[in-house]
């Protein structure tokens, strides 16, 4: 049987290595490999149409910095690519989709600068942004994870899904490269308040048996990252089960 929940492995970029941090912590940085374009190509050749793209070395500097590898991964594969980290601008999101992105994934500018993502939405359409939900201590945390803004979950989610955001990427804050296993609570938390997102789960997974249960609890897709480059994951099975 095949999975219901959709798989998107993630490559996360600093100074155009793949890379991927524990809590966001850029002191805390392990390299997974020189070349994010071919993982990519690795991803693809394992069956996976979807990957999650993140420009750490944006996220820090408040711009895009990594753009040619984005364009290099959209150029060299046919998977579907969401993009985040520092898309602070149109520009800045306008840059991303030149590239080749499907989707841009969007938090920081969400929480500051309200009035302008509800301009980005209606320019570009809801179905291609997603709402970046990053949490701590149930409030939403910005650029790059250095700072909690005072905006609650529920209340981010309220008002983007009246504008039409149908998918938002949450990402315990936490968790995230901690191979702990996810945050299903609050997952299954966030459904049962907006039953009809598209909510990617992100943080935490440290196997097969994180995605299994994520899946049981409805959640409708999931990224993951530390647990595929650390071997923790079965891929084969997970593809096939």
């Amino acid at each position: 049987m095949t999975k219901r929940i959709e798989l998107i492995p993630a490559i996360d970029i600093i100074g155009g290595q793949c890379v991927r941090l524990t809590k966001g912590n850029y002191d805390k940085k392990t390299v997974y490999s020189n070349d994010p374009v071919e993982i990519a190509r690795h991803f693809e050749s394992l069956g996976f149409k979807r990957l999650h793209v993140v420009d750490l070395d944006g996220a820090k500097s408040h711009h895009i910095v990594n753009t040619a590898t984005l364009k290099a991964i959209c150029h060299s594969t046919s998977l579907k690519i969401d993009f985040g980290g520092g898309i602070k601008t149109i520009g800045d999101a306008r840059q991303a989709f030149n590239a080749g992105a499907s989707f841009i994934t969007v938090g920081s500018i969400a929480v500051t600068q309200p009035d302008v993502f509800a301009e980005w939405i209606t320019q570009f359409g809801p179905e291609k942004i997603i709402l970046g939900a990053d949490v701590a201590n149930g409030k939403i945390a910005i650029n790059g994870w250095y700072e909690n803004g005072d905006v609650t979950l529920a209340n981010f989610l309220t008002h983007y899904t009246r504008l039409g955001i149908s998918q938002v990427l949450c990402t315990d804050v936490s968790k995230d490269g901690t191979l702990a296993g996810p945050n299903v609570a609050l997952y299954k938390s966030i459904m049962e308040h907006f039953p009809t997102l598209h909510l990617i789960a992100s943080g935490g997974v440290s196997g097969n048996h994180d995605i299994d249960v994520l899946e049981q609890a409805g959640i409708p897709a999931v990224v993951f990252g530390k647990a595929f480059y650390e071997g923790k994951l079965d891929v084969k099975q997970l593809m096939h089960q």
